[in-house]
């Protein structure tokens, strides 16, 4: 009964899909000069930081709060707590928020839809309070479960205060979160991610526009959120696609309003145009076969559950590296689907990341037999 080496490790010219941000790049594409505090530039598809300043400094979020109380609404959306025509109460806070609104009242009656349509084109803090409201019980429940979500997403340099980003010495996060935040939303909720392309939302007489100002200006981009306040200055999020492959920018700290959507499409430009992706590795194809204990079966089929794809500055795609480490011992039974190893990757000595390979397939419990004879043979590993 043959056993492969434990850990089992692969050099391969290949890559697989990744946790978001899991390395700084490489740097071989020389980085733009951004007139911004901190900005970040990553690839969605991929799962990869592509260049970035001031990254993990701390920041004022301002109405990019808003993604937060995007993922919590459209989270209850998901799990039925909450309807789209759904009739929502507006309180005397809700109504009377500072700052942006879309301008409920107590005397119009106002459905879910319109209030997301209110919060996510609109930037009203009214909506985000009423939205908050009918989740959670109050506003400072909500933001209980925003911060309860930060810890899930991995963003562990952000707290929130409130749901709409008023200004607060509790109230912070970074680019890097920030980034990370936007791809769980484009990530889980791709059926509701259409509301961040829309240009203009009329509620209560009033019309006001989507002051994303990249939605007109370049059709490559389908979203995401602006904000601004005294102390973070002009920020912006702007994820764009070009065939399979989504970018997504995050600035904070630009002088003005034409200035943040500015400095955002440099830096999409600078990532289409320096980095190409690379698709390496189909979904469900077999990339190793990896030693199995205690099963029907000696060896088990490993690949990885999604197309892996990575962006590598132009010209250096073919000289990626990845090694594949087994996580030994694998114990019979084993479900297809099941993580088996990770993929480590790197360009020129250099590490970009580590992603999940998966069993292939299903691996039964072997008799009693082979169950004891890999018992007696793992005393000796």
């Amino acid at each position: 009964m043959f056993r492969g080496f434990i850990p089992v490790r692969l050099a391969l010219t290949l890559v697989a899909l990744a946790s978001l941000l899991t390395f700084p790049p490489p740097t071989f594409a020389q980085a733009p000069v951004l007139a911004a505090r901190a900005w970040l530039l990553v690839d969605i598809t991929a799962g990869q930081t592509l260049v970035s300043q001031n990254a993990d400094e701390r920041v004022e979020p301002a109405s990019l709060t808003k993604l937060m109380t995007a993922y919590i609404v459209f989270t209850a959306l998901r799990d039925k707590r909450l309807a789209l025509q759904q009739v929502v109460p507006v309180s005397e806070r809700a109504m009377h928020a500072g700052g942006s609104r879309m301008f409920i009242d107590q005397k119009i009656p106002v459905t879910a839809a319109e209030l997301i349509q209110g919060m996510v084109i609109q930037s009203g803090n009214d909506a985000c309070i009423a939205l908050s409201e009918i989740v959670a019980g109050s506003e400072d429940a909500f933001v209980q479960v925003m911060n309860r979500e930060t810890k899930r997403l991995g963003m562990n340099n952000t707290q929130f205060a409130n749901s709409s980003g008023l200004p607060d010495a509790g109230h912070y996060s970074t680019t890097r979160d920030l980034a990370a935040l936007a791809g769980a939303v484009i990530r889980d909720f791709p059926d509701q991610y259409h509301y961040y392309s829309v240009k203009e939302f009329r509620y209560n007489n009033t019309t006001q526009q989507n002051p994303n100002r990249l939605l007109w200006l370049d059709p490559n981009v389908d979203g995401m959120k602006t904000g601004y306040s005294e102390a973070a200055g002009y920020a912006m999020i702007a994820s764009a696609r070009r065939g399979n492959r989504r970018l997504l920018s995050v600035v904070v700290g630009a002088n003005s309003e034409s200035g943040r959507a500015q400095e955002s499409q440099k830096l999409l430009n600078h990532g289409f145009l320096n980095f190409d992706q690379v698709r390496l590795y189909e979904k469900s194809v077999s990339i190793s076969v990896l030693p199995v204990w205690k099963g029907s079966e000696n060896t088990v089929q490993a690949g990885v559950a999604q197309d892996l794809r990575i962006s590598a500055p132009k010209g250096t795609g073919n000289r990626l590296k990845a090694e594949l480490l087994s996580l030994q011992p694998l114990i019979a039974p084993i479900n297809a689907g099941q993580r088996v190893g990770t993929i480590r990757v790197s360009l020129d000595g250099k590490p970009v990341g580590e992603y999940a390979a998966v069993a292939l397939e299903n691996i039964a419990v072997a008799g009693i037999f082979g169950r004891t004879w890999d018992t007696i043979r793992l005393w000796f590993q």
